[in-house]
């Protein structure tokens, strides 16, 4: 199912591609954008902190008591924050997670091992090196303040960083990222909530049992499962575990799925419906239609992430960032086991945890498990990786108080400074590399996850270029999608530009929405029958408007066909075994729209404008000289 261009410049995606194809890359993109809200609210909480420490520490400290009869929850300003809407964060984080396994790269279960021993390893050598420093310290409790990666801070100075490195390796620090969330609430959960009360914390098990037995029911709606929400999380407060690991549990148990063909058709006939009788009913059944075919994590993702990116953890950081500078307290800060326990372990402890479990799993696997990137955009991913703030600052509330949490505070703003200047450092060595060089530093040699489920066949598929080019561009089109057609001189432009790229067409006719696209595809076939596919194709995509039976004879007679052998295979639909097989392979991929382009087996995310499928292509030519 087709859809007009959005705001962000992609183009023809169906309900599918907007979740399966670019979810991932949406929730970078928005983490990315909210590093300089959060960086805006970091620098406000340190000047209000400096400017008027009283009114700063006053404001978050007022109580607000929510009551319910005798009931009630009664917390200051700041742990409402801390305990209260971060739980929403880790929300969004268990979306996140769960998405990544059920749809990304982690779909194949073998590539969770590097990423999940990375993080372990991201977070055991940190942890180790601020033990050593505090060693025999009461400070020494505060250890999980040095452990956690800021997922909005370290993908938003990659950002920074442009095309220094692989957009791969926002992936890579994504997953990694996610394994450390994860850990750092079983952290809070088990070593940061004291005097446990076990009747609450049964409640809230029950509980959980009854949103799984809800969600059993496949009901879709979201009101009980936020009313269960609510009672879980008092539930947990109550029982002394800090609650934000509820927001964690309720994201993993939120499954994602790619939208079926059967359910994007039938949100189309729902539109058609309402369309043809605009009444509120309809509009209300063909709203309702529509978000069913997206799975409840996509959805939940698109409703919440921009919330929390951009509002609760600024405000996070405006309630928890703001300390008082002074040269007593610097000079305290820089010579305090704690300052300096964090700043080590972030800034040595994140690259080398990250950077030797990788190696290590490598060389134990024999090579099978390997980083998704180059060994440099790895060293690049462990520096930015030390880039701790969100999770640090919260356990530091829980474990420090007074001048110990002021001097916790100094060490990780300074770990995001020097974090930062790291991985600049790094992406400037990596840029004075001979080009081969630089290039297999970034990319690495390691085996692409493959989205196309059918290969490219040359005995059967339609191609246009070298048979044996390095790089393989295939598209999903349809001859009526007026976005195929826009698409079409950008392949042009592409296949001109790059000598050595094979381009192959497979069809996708959309009947729901394109009732002449399946006829239009075997007059295709029919015309390949008489060697003229490429010629006949690109007639079709030049006059989209004119594709009834009548057209599609006269665009043969144009192009000098044997117009009666041609109206025969028309009439008896000769080439609709190929088209249907070439939709089959489609739905194994899991495209349900049009266009959608693949490099070298891989799903192209983003814009198909030739910038963007240039640079695809240059990626995917580079990957295979390398493994030539």
């Amino acid at each position: 199912m087709t859809q007009p261009r959005n705001g962000d410049g992609l183009a023809g995606q169906s309900l599918d591609e907007g979740g399966a194809r670019t979810a991932r890359w949406a929730f970078i993109r928005t983490e990315s954008g909210s590093a300089t809200v959060l960086l805006v609210a970091t620098l406000a909480a340190l000047a209000w902190a400096n400017i008027g420490a009283d009114s700063y520490e006053s404001l978050w400290h007022t109580h607000l008591s929510i009551r319910l009869g005798d009931s009630g929850v009664a917390l200051d300003l700041r742990e409402w924050v801390n305990s209260g809407l971060m739980t929403l964060f880790f929300f969004v984080v268990g979306l996140e997670a769960r998405r990544e396994f059920d749809l990304g790269e982690l779909r194949e279960r073998r590539r969770l091992t590097l990423p999940l021993l990375a993080g372990l390893s991201g977070m055991a050598v940190p942890v180790l090196i601020y033990l050593a420093i505090n060693a025999g310290d009461s400070s020494a409790h505060g250890w999980g303040a040095a452990m956690s990666t800021d997922t909005a801070f370290a993908l938003g100075m990659l950002a920074l960083l442009g095309s220094r490195f692989p957009r791969r390796l926002h992936t890579f620090i994504l997953t990694v990222a996610v394994v450390d969330d994860f850990v750092a609430l079983v952290v809070i959960a088990v070593a940061y909530s004291d005097h446990i009360d076990v009747t609450p914390l049964l409640i809230a098990l029950a509980l959980l049992g009854v949103v799984l037995l809800v969600r059993g029911a496949r009901i879709r709606r979201g009101a009980p499962y936020g009313v269960l929400g609510v009672i879980t999380w008092v539930a947990v407060l109550k029982s002394g575990v800090d609650p934000v690991v509820v927001g964690l549990v309720f994201g993993l148990l939120t499954i994602a799925h790619p939208a079926s063909r059967a359910e994007l058709e039938r949100a189309t006939g729902l539109f058609r419906s309402f369309r043809e009788q605009p009444t509120p009913e309809l509009e209300r059944t063909a709203r309702r239609g529509m978000a069913a075919a997206l799975s409840p994590n996509e959805r939940l993702q698109r409703m919440y992430h921009p919330w929390t990116s951009y509002v609760i953890v600024p405000l996070f950081a405006l309630a928890n960032a703001g300390i008082t500078l002074n040269g007593g307290l610097l000079s305290r800060a820089f010579t305090s086991p704690i300052t300096l326990g964090i700043l080590f372990a972030y800034v040595l402890g994140k690259p080398i945890g990250i950077i030797g479990a990788s190696a290590l799993t490598t060389r134990l696997s024999g090579g099978r498990l390997r980083p998704p990137v180059g060994w440099g955009a790895v060293v690049g991913g462990g520096a930015i990786a030390g880039v701790g703030f969100t999770v640090s600052l919260l356990i530091a509330t829980l474990a420090f108080e007074g001048e110990q949490l002021d001097e916790a505070k100094v060490g990780v703003l300074s770990a995001v400074v020097c974090s930062f200047v790291v991985t600049w450092l790094v992406s400037v060595v990596i840029s004075a590399l001979p080009r081969p060089a630089r290039s297999r530093a970034l990319l690495g040699t390691g085996q692409s996850l493959v989205d196309l489920a059918v290969p490219v066949d040359p005995d059967r598929d339609h191609i246009r270029g070298p048979i044996d080019a390095p790089v393989t561009l295939v598209e999903y089109g349809d001859f009526e999608c007026p976005f195929c057609g826009r698409a079409e001189p950008v392949v042009r432009e592409l296949l001109a530009d790059f000598g050595d790229v094979r381009y192959v067409w497979r069809h996708l006719p959309l009947p729901d929405v394109h009732p002449r696209a399946r006829l239009a595809a075997i007059a295709a076939e029919a015309a390949a029958d008489q060697g003229a596919f490429w010629e006949m194709m690109d007639h079709l995509l030049e006059h989209q408007d004119a594709l009834k039976p009548s057209d599609l004879i006269e665009h043969a007679r144009t192009l000098g066909l044997d117009v009666d052998e041609f109206r025969l295979a028309l009439r008896t639909r000769q080439g609709a075994d190929r088209v249907a097989e070439d939709e089959e392979s489609a739905d194994l991929s899991g495209v349900t729209g049009t266009p959608t382009f693949f490099v070298n087996g891989r799903r192209h995310h983003g814009p198909y404008d030739i910038a963007g499928l240039t640079a695809a292509v240059h990626a995917a030519k580079e990957r295979a000289l390398m493994d030539r």
